[in-house]
Parts: structure tokens; sequence; C-alpha cells
């Protein structure tokens, strides 16, 4: 599939761990090469949440929302226009009403018009709508960077609360508090955290502070239960792609019981559905293919408006009708995504053909018929396909105007990347900001050529040229045996896998039985362990054999084990992500 890809096998496979008592073995060996190191690690319980309490400026925060609370202040959220920012929007809106809240309501930038974050624009807006403006703004999965767009709000009257996930710049903004694990003070265990972990954190210590208080028996309120929103926690944790550290796992965990238990709000049930995903038979897999880029897909072609409103509906019917909204815009973006990736191909042909077969190392592309809320996406795929970091450029933000979305592979901090390159060319870029992994910016269109200059130097000084062949990592080989129904479920629901904690992927040499191409895109092999056992059903996606030899009898495969449903029968089905001929 591709000869820059090689099958490496994780270490620690080997052994099984002393704690793994009556797991299957091959379960065992798989946490134990996730550095498992006891049984209570796997224990998804809601009491081994990281106590709230670690969280820098949290009673500030809660001080501020006890305050508003008690003066029955006006209350906006303000939300990124990602599934992460709709799950906190619609999180902060659900669980502040619940909690006593008089008026709140919720704010979506839209990304071609304001940009990322609280801007001064958008706090003219708010205070522009209809009413009166609000006295308590909020702001989730953003705000760190935002300096202008707090003063602006602070000097509008509007007290600030910032919670945040994102790293800090060199300057804070003047808030009235700022939860966020990875500003520089905070020492809260967990930095994994995604926007709505942190908000969900922010209303737990609200909610004891108010019991305390004896808030809920003045007002005459149910006290809440607050884990009746994880589906929303779980949903913006794993479409976030921040990694599944041991908190994490918990949140989403019991956000998946809810879901997989009819628990869920109707507009996450209505895009599973859309998605062609039974709510009962959940996992985070579905979480992160289905239902995110329905939502992200709001946010990338239009605002997150509908999202959130789909997110916050109660009414099955009306949540439905918005998920099936949510599903023609994800059309509409895949279409605009693969005629750019045809695009980006091209270019990087033309490129090797210049550059005689040579790439630069952090490539960045650029066309003026890019979409710019689809770069990210773009980037995504091309550093998938390349192995190398990428920067996809759109026009935006005015005519003489980039947005770039870049994307990284291991062993490359993109954000430090970037801020060396504005060290070094202090011109070149206009703003930034983001991840180790994943990262936006803004440059003038003159500069593209060399700003692709300075960042291939940047990431050529960083990079050990062994990052660039990609690895899939596998969890070792299994036998016949283990090709099980019962073994491809346990695994399934064993996670939940995502980012730092990945799904099992396993390896080895099989027989060849039978080959045809369905979907016009995808292979589908039938294959059977050389060691004996049942033939097995197996899938590689946008995989042709055209350049296959015609007598083709074993394969090397690197898979998941997986649970094929078709007609109420279930059966094992190997889902190929590497593939050699042998």
């Amino acid at each position: 599939m591709s000869d820059i890809v090689h099958i490496e096998r994780r270490p620690g496979i080997d052994s099984l761990p002393e704690w793994a008592g009556e797991l299957h073995p091959v379960l065992a060996r798989v946490y134990a090469s996730r550095a498992v190191r006891s049984g209570t690690e796997l224990d998804g319980s809601l009491a081994r949440l990281l106590p709230f309490e670690g969280l820098y400026d949290i009673h500030r925060a809660v001080d501020l929302l006890v305050e508003a609370l008690e003066g029955q202040w006006r209350i906006l959220i303000v939300g990124d226009f990602d599934a992460d920012g709709a799950t906190s929007s619609a999180l902060a809106v659900r669980a502040l009403r619940e909690l006593g809240a008089a008026e709140v309501d919720f704010l979506v930038p839209n990304r071609f018009e304001y940009g990322y974050g609280l801007t001064p624009e958008i706090v003219a807006v708010a205070t522009a709508a209809n009413g009166a403006p609000a006295q308590l703004l909020i702001t989730v999965d953003n705000g760190i960077s935002s300096v202008a767009g707090v003063a602006a709000a602070r000097e509008a009257g509007m007290r600030v609360l910032v919670t945040d996930h994102h790293l800090a710049g060199s300057q804070l903004p003047d808030a009235d508090a700022i939860v966020n694990p990875n500003r520089p003070e905070d020492g809260f265990a967990s930095k994994a955290l995604a926007g709505v972990g942190v908000i969900f954190y922010v209303l737990m210590a609200l909610r004891v502070r108010l019991r305390e208080r004896g808030w809920f028996e003045r007002r005459g309120l149910d006290e809440p239960n607050l884990a009746r929103h994880l589906d929303l926690v779980a949903l913006g944790t794993v479409a976030d792609v921040v990694p599944l550290d041991a908190n994490n796992r918990i949140l989403v965990a019991q956000g998946l019981a809810r879901i997989r238990a009819g628990q869920a709000c109707p507009g996450i049930q209505a895009l599973l559905e859309v998605g062609g995903r039974d709510p009962a038979m959940t996992v985070a897999a579905d979480l992160g293919f289905a239902v995110g880029p329905r939502l992200n897909a709001a946010g990338r072609l239009e605002d997150m408006s509908v999202g959130i409103a789909c997110l916050l509906s109660d009414d099955v019917g009306e949540a439905r009708a918005l998920a099936a909204r949510l599903d023609g815009l994800n059309r509409e973006r895949r279409a605009i995504e693969d005629d750019m990736k045809a695009r980006a191909l091209a270019h990087i042909e033309e490129v090797l053909e210049a550059e005689e077969g040579e790439l630069p190392v952090g490539l960045c592309l650029y066309d003026a018929d890019w979409h710019e809320g689809v770069v990210g996406l773009l980037a995504s795929r091309i550093k998938d396909r390349l192995h190398r970091p990428v920067i996809a450029f759109a026009p935006g933000g005015g005519s003489d105007q980039l947005k770039g979305s870049a994307r990284s592979v291991s062993g490359l901090h993109i954000r430090d990347a970037l801020d060396a390159v504005a060290t070094r060319h202090p011109a070149l870029l206009s703003k930034f900001g983001g991840h180790a992994m994943a990262a936006g910016l803004t440059i003038r269109r003159e500069d593209f050529d060399a700003f692709a200059r300075a960042f291939d130097a940047e990431v050529r000084r960083h990079l050990d040229p062994a990052a660039l062949r990609g690895a899939v990592l596998s969890d070792g080989a299994l036998g016949p045996a283990d090709h099980s129904l019962d073994l491809a479920e346990a695994l399934r629901f064993a996670g939940p896998w995502g980012q730092g904690f990945p799904e099992p992927v396993f390896d080895g040499v099989f027989d060849l039985i039978q080959r045809r191409i369905v979907g016009e895109r995808h292979l589908k092999l039938v294959v059977r362990h050389p060691e004996g056992g049942p033939p097995l059903d197996a899938i590689a996606f946008n995989v042709t054999d055209a350049d296959w030899p015609a007598a083709v009898s074993r394969v090397r495969l690197a898979y998941r084990l997986d649970v094929n449903s078709f007609r109420g029968q279930r059966s094992v089905q190997l889902i190929v992500v590497h593939l050699e001929l042998v």
C-alpha cells in the first residue's frame, strides 16, 4: 500500500504482566504495551477521576460563577467552531440552566468572518445583539490567546471566565479567571483534557460549591446529575483527538456507557443514526469517524450554530432534522475535500518532477481555489500519505492573506516549529497557535514562498530523517484460534481506544484465497492463516490490486480484528491498515 511504510512491533508484547489475572492473553499484552501497569488503571469508575482542586484558578472561577448565579446575571458562552467547541458550548448551556442560571445563551464565531477565538469583533457582535448584553462571558475551548478579545469584553463591562486547553502564549489575557490545565502555573496531573473536559471540571466544582451553600434547597431545585452529560464530554474528547490518558479514558468510557444504555441526548443519538451506527453498540471510533465529522462539517462550511442546536435539542424529531442537515454538509465537505486532494497530489507530482524526485521535508501547499474550512483535513490526508509535516493554505482573512492549517508527524512539535520560524523571521507570520501535532496560522499571500522555505529549513533542523518513513505499530501476531468472534468483541469494547491509547493492530502473513474490488476502490480479500483455521474475510479501504502480479499467493497484513454485522449475523473481519505482497 506504500513503500514508505513499514510494520514495527510494539515493545513489551512478548511477556504477560503479572497483574493480568484472568484477562485474555492477547488483551493483556495489548494493555502492557500501552504502559498499563496495574489492573487499577483499567477501572473506569468516576470515583477515580482526578480531583478538580488541582486546576489552577478553579476556585476563582467558581467564585465568579456563584456570583453570577446569585445575581441572576445574563451569561454568554463563546465556543470554538469545531466538535470540541460545540460539545463544550452545549454542555455549558445545559448544565448552567440546570444549576439555576436565569439566562444562558451561546455565540459561535463564524471562522470566515471573525477568525479563531474570542476576538474584539466577536465581542462587538455580542454587545450589539438584541436585548441587554451579557454580564458574564465564558469562553469554552478557546480564549487562552484572546488578549485583545478579553480586553474588549472587559471594556464593554463584561466579566470574563476563560476555559481552554490550548497552549498559552507569552501573554495571558486579563480575564477574571482562567482555567486551563496547560497554562504555565497549572499543576493538574492531566494535561490532555479537551475543552469539553475543562468546562466539565469547572461545572463539577461549581456544583460542589452550590451544594455547600445550600443553593439547591433555597431555590427549590433538584441537584443535577452532571454525569448525565458525559455523552457530550466523550464526543468532544474523542473528536478533538486529545490523548486518551487514564483520566480521559474514564470520561470517555462513562460517556460511551450512557450512549449504549440509551441515555444520550437526542442530538448524539440522531447523529449516530444518520452515520449508520447503532447507538447500543457505540465505541469511541464511532464518535471519531461518524459523529465528529458531521459536527465539524458545520464549522468548516458555515458556522457551528446548527451543530450546537442539534446537541441542545430535546426533541427527537428536531434533532433528527438537524442531524440530517449536518449529514448533508458533511457530504458537501467530502466532495470539496476530494477535489482539493486531487489538486494537491497533482501539485506534488509537479514538485517531484521539478526537484528531481525530492520533496521539501516540511511541505507547504496552496491553491487559490481551496476552501479555508477544509485545509486542515487536506493537510492531515497529505501528511498521512507522505509522512512529513504539511501545511495547507487557502485564501482567507482578507484579499492579501492566507490561512494555513498544519499537521505534524511524531518527532516534531509543530507549534514550536512555527514559533521558531517567527523568531528567525519576525515578519513572516501574522499569527499562529496550536498543539504539538496541529496548528493554525495566517501569513501574507506574497510571503508564501519565503515562508515555505523557512518552514522547510526549520523542520530539517529538528526532524530525524527516520521519521519520514511511516511505521504501522503492531501488537504482534495472532494464532488461528485468536481469530475468534469472542476476542474480536472483547477487543472492540476493551478501550476506549484513541489518540495515545491506540486500537490494537496485529500483523501476519496469510495465504491469499480470493481478491476482488468492491465499491470501486476497496479491496475485499479472503485469507487463511498458514497454520490452519477457517477462511477469514478482510477488507482494505481505498486500495486496488491494479498493479499486482497475477499469481499472488501470500500477503502480509497489518490489521485490526473487527466484528462485521450483516443481516443479523456477526462474524470476524480483518480491517487491513497496511498490506505487502510476499
